[in-house]
């Protein structure tokens, strides 16, 4: 695998990993925000009210009409995208730069207005930073990824290698 091929693999792995997280978190954690508590097993609540306080994360505590308003976002756009970018980019589906550019993007919107609500308010912590300065670093990556993803060549995808592996 040349380097292209292993950056471009590195790309992958971090949108599918990133993906994958907002595909199982989505569901369980963020929608705790905006449904009704009671919807939900009580070992998921516990963990919720357990990461808030960990991390200091007063945005997901008491969050916000901003913060709710983001959290459907992510429950009703991003977490089906992510779905199917996870599938996409192991299918080695050619529309995964699309969808993963679109995931991107929705995440960097979404991060700059909640760090820029986390560093006005005077909030910040380093363990809560720690938490949302990722999601920055992913957005990049897949915005990248979305944008550079015609000039890949099969040998160098994430697939492609899964495959040769098994095979």
């Amino acid at each position: 695998m040349n380097a292209m091929g292993a950056l471009s693999w590195a790309a992958d792995a971090v949108v599918v990993i990133y993906s994958l997280t907002v595909a199982i978190t989505a569901p369980l954690v963020v929608a705790q925000g905006i449904l009704p508590r009671r919807l939900f097993p009580a070992p998921l609540v516990v963990f919720k009210l357990w990461y808030a306080a960990k991390f200091d994360d007063y945005l997901t505590a008491e969050p916000p009409s901003f913060f709710r308003g983001l959290n459907w976002l992510e429950l009703i756009f991003q977490w089906p995208l992510n779905v199917a970018n996870v599938y996409g980019i192991l299918a080695d589906c050619p529309w995964a730069a699309t969808t993963s550019l679109m995931a991107g993007v929705s995440t960097l919107t979404s991060m700059a207005a909640i760090l820029g609500d986390i560093l006005g308010s005077g909030r910040a912590t380093k363990k809560l930073l720690l938490v949302y300065v990722p999601y920055v670093a992913f957005a990049v990556v897949a915005i990248l990824r979305g944008l550079t993803s015609g000039s890949r060549t099969q040998a160098g995808s994430l697939a492609s290698y899964a495959w040769k592996k098994i095979i």
